[in-house]
Formats: structure tokens, sequence, C-alpha cells
């Protein structure tokens, strides 16, 4: 292990919130993505909002939306934030059976919200896969990742 210091560490070794109250407040975003696949009836009863809890695609989209809001509430160490602007679009397709997630998060502030765009997703996805478990256990979840972050000291960042 190299000799950097670990910044959410105190020289004991306890955990820590990093300060951030003299860093610059800046404009910030970050976008993040997941995928619900099913079998391709399910993906046929959400898109006719046939499932019995209701509309799958729109209490996902308020559930990641509350989430990227929580998201402190829920990751220890994560600052609170302010934010100005939560997106989720669901992108349903038919020839892999399956919801694409994409959520971008903004916020003007001193720390990044990479963690509320992974938050959002992640909770969009688990919340697909509630509203139509009843009519599909075989649902599985992956390929949740940051797509693109800018702002802040590292700078912006695009997947390839």
């Amino acid at each position: 292990m190299s000799a950097k210091k670990l910044t959410h560490l105190d020289k004991t070794g306890a955990a820590r919130m990093v300060d951030v109250s003299a860093k610059p407040a800046t404009s910030r975003s970050a976008t993040a993505k997941g995928r619900v696949s099913m079998k391709p009836a399910t993906l046929k009863l959400i898109l006719e909002d046939g499932l019995k809890k209701g509309n799958a695609l729109e209490v996902a989209r308020l559930a990641g939306i509350m989430a990227a809001k929580r998201t402190s509430d829920l990751i220890p160490l994560c600052h609170p934030l302010a934010i100005t602007k939560v997106e989720v679009d669901l992108r349903p397709d038919t020839k892999s059976a399956s919801v694409e997630v994409v959520v971008t998060v903004k916020v003007t502030g001193q720390t990044g919200v990479e963690m509320e765009a992974l938050t959002a997703v992640s909770v969009a996805c688990l919340t697909l896969y509630d509203m139509a478990k009843a009519v599909d256990k075989t649902m599985t979840i992956g390929d949740i990742r940051l797509t693109a972050k800018s702002g802040g000291k590292s700078g912006d960042y695009k997947a390839k």
C-alpha cells in the first residue's frame, strides 16, 4: 500500500467525514446507468401498465429521485447535498427484454454527486424488480456504473 493519506480516516484510524468547507462551490454533475433484465412477457406487462402494483416505470422514476436526495442517509460519510436536478430516464428495450435506467444528478456545491447518481440508479432498478417480482423472479440487475461526471478538482470523466 502506498503512503498516500486516506481521506476518510483520521490519524488514529477512526472513520471521519472529509471537511469540504474550504472548497469552492462549483457546478457538478454525474450520470450513472444500470439495467434490469427480465422475461419478454414481463417487459410487455410493464409497458402495457399491466402489473397489479401499478405503473412500474413511474414508481421507479420517483424512487430514483427520492434515492438521490437521500444518499447521505444510506452511504456512510457521504455529505448531504442541496441537489438542483435529478433526471431519471427509463429506456425499455424489447430486443433485450430489459429496462436501462440512466440518471443524471446536478448540484452547485463543494463535493460531487457520483454517489447520488449511482444510488438513484440502484434504487430505481430495485424498484422495477419489486414492482414485477410477482410475475418474474428471474429478473437480474446489473451493469451499474458511472458513465460521466463533470466539475470538481478531479475534472471531467466520460466512460469509454
